[in-house]
This record gives structure tokens, C-alpha cells and sequence, in this order.
């Protein structure tokens, strides 16, 4: 990874996004966690392989874990491999925690990860409280999105 120029923010190294997200999910509001891994998910991370398609995040307690993440097993870690679909535990901060805690027991939200990378050398993962969108309002979003583009590109032709 290259070194920020002057005040620029850092680079990240995306790993996986999870696309269907925010057409499945109307997004509310977003946080980026840390995630406490093993040196095989590391290593399996900085391939470049992983899936959060179908992940959530619980509040258990005090604590965050990311369910249903898959990160395949590293090849070469031989029996010092992990399990390609484990709980892992997310770094926030306690007030963060109860924040989300809040507005995520909501009836009908739920934490949903969007995407996962790699910031200053750590594995980070952007969650989302997010309510699902039922069949109609998916189309009207898609019918806003189109209308959207029209006008960009209409703009575009007049310059």
C-alpha cells in the first residue's frame, strides 16, 4: 500500500463488499469495527478472499460478533488453520456498542456488514443498521436510481 500524501486519508485495500446490501436493506446509519482474527485469516484476508454476503452482526451482552462471515482457510497454514465460518468478535468502543444496541433492537433493523478492508495494516469491517425493503420499495428505489442517471447524462449531453 502507498504512503498517504500530505493530509490525505489512508488507502484502503477492500476485500469484499457486500453489494446486495443496499438493495436489500434501506441504510440507516454507519460504524467502522475492527476484527479480532487469527494469522490464517490474515493471511486468507491479503489473498484477497472472503464473503460477507450473507453475514450479520449480533449484540450479545457487551460485545459485537460478526455471524456467517466466510473466510476460506489458508492453504499453508496446515493444521494451524482456522474455521472458514467462526464468530468473530468486533472492536467498538463501550458508548458505540450501546448506541447501536439501541437502534438496532428496533423492530425490523438489524446490523449488516457492507464492506470489509484493510486500513492501516488492520482488518476493518463497515456495519450498517439497516431495515429491510419490501419488494415495492426496492423498485421504487431502483426506478429513483434510473431516473437519476437520466438526468446525469442529460446534463452531460448539454455541455
Amino acid at each position: 500500500m502507498a504512503k498517504p500524501k500530505d493530509g490525505a486519508e489512508p488507502q484502503e485495500a477492500v476485500v469484499s463488499r457486500n453489494r446486495r446490501a443496499r438493495h436489500q436493506y434501506d441504510i440507516r446509519d454507519t460504524l467502522e469495527a475492527g476484527i479480532v482474527l487469527t494469522g490464517s485469516e490474515v493471511k486468507s484476508l491479503r489473498n484477497g478472499q472472503a464473503s460477507i454476503e450473507e453475514a450479520y452482526a449480533r449484540i450479545e451482552g457487551r460485545e459485537v460478533w460478526l455471524i456467517d462471515c466466510d473466510i476460506p482457510e489458508y492453504p499453508q497454514a496446515g493444521r494451524f488453520n482456522h474455521k472458514p465460518k467462526r464468530p468473530r468478535k468486533l472492536l467498538l468502543h463501550q458508548r458505540e456498542i450501546a448506541k447501536f444496541a439501541g437502534e438496532a433492537s428496533q423492530r425490523g433493523c438489524t446490523l449488516v456488514p457492507l464492506k470489509l478492508y484493510f486500513r492501516r495494516g488492520f482488518a476493518r469491517i463497515e456495519l450498517a443498521i439497516a431495515r429491510g425493503r419490501k419488494l415495492h420499495d426496492k423498485r421504487e428505489a431502483l426506478k429513483k436510481a434510473d431516473h437519476a442517471k437520466e438526468m446525469k447524462r442529460a446534463m452531460g449531453r448539454r455541455r
